[in-house]
């Protein structure tokens, strides 16, 4: 257990306006954190930027700030300000991102460089800026980057969703890595991989919440606690995916490699019957 979310330390929260970030951002400023909230949409930070205010009981332990994180300029703006206000910070979530439909993997280039920029290059860009003031501040602190199951089994569908969230996974491997190897850090890394969580992103083709969907309060639950006992990789259930079924996707994904199979078997006509007698061995 390490004490970054004592109170009076500062969390970052990039996406934070709504969803799972603004749900993070909420537990923190009740538990007494600094909290700063950055969002490219000015209506949902302001109201988010309200409510903060409202658990905090004052305006002087929150922050809220416009930010494209795929813009460089604007990210080291957001670093500038947060230190300047709370002088350290103790939770970087670099959890912005976004989805768009893409086409077949030689389509989409627009949709698939915006996804790029900000799925990925915004959770780097977060961690260029402020990582190297955390470590100079030398205060227990965590970074916990925003992924996708679809950045582990890469089902077909979204190349560029997929694509982006397979950077944040090997870019947030490294940062762990680097932490750990690196004597006397103070920081974790970590890597939230959410299940099927109905946020704005999902509300916004899908107008009702479906019976799968986990809600980001109840993501949250289970995210927080496996933060604190210094899990990496998060990986979270939601009412369809287990831990055991998304255990057994990402076995049956990594022995494509071992095993030689088809790119993505596990949707290839081929091997439909082998993965269903897989999924059922040892579930009864």
């Amino acid at each position: 257990m390490t004490d970054w979310k004592s109170a009076g330390n500062t969390a970052v929260i990039t996406g934070g306006a709504s969803g799972i970030g603004l749900e993070f951002a909420r537990r923190y400023a009740s538990a007494g954190m600094n909290v700063a909230i950055a969002d490219r949409n000015s209506e949902a930070l302001d109201a988010a930027r309200d409510e903060l205010i409202a658990i905090a009981g004052n305006d002087e332990r929150i922050m809220a700030q416009l930010c494209d994180v795929s813009e460089s300029d604007q990210i080291e703006s957001l670093c500038d300000a947060v230190y300047d206000k709370f002088g350290a910070v103790h939770c970087l979530m670099n959890n912005a991102g976004m989805g768009r439909p893409t086409g077949a993997p030689w389509e989409s280039m627009d949709e698939l460089q915006q996804m790029m920029s900000i799925n990925m290059g915004g959770v780097i860009l977060g961690c260029h800026c402020f990582i190297p003031r955390m470590l100079e501040g030398k205060e227990p602190g965590v970074v916990i980057n925003t992924g996708s199951k679809q950045g582990i089994t890469r089902p077909p569908g979204n190349y560029g969703y997929n694509l982006s969230k397979v950077g944040v996974l090997a870019y947030t491997e490294s940062v762990a890595h680097a932490f750990a190897t690196m004597e006397g850090c103070p920081l974790t890394a970590h890597l939230l991989v959410p299940g099927f969580v109905y946020t704005p992103m999902i509300s916004s083709f899908l107008p009702e919440k479906p019976p799968s969907a986990w809600t980001a309060e109840q993501t949250v639950d289970f995210a927080l606690p496996a933060i604190e006992r210094g899990d990496f990789y998060i990986l979270c259930p939601d009412g369809d995916a287990t831990r055991e079924i998304d255990e057994k996707r990402i076995q049956w994904n990594a022995d494509d490699i071992i095993e030689n199979r088809p790119a993505l078997s596990r949707w290839h006509p081929d091997y439909a019957e082998a993965f269903e007698r897989f999924m059922a061995a040892g579930s009864d």
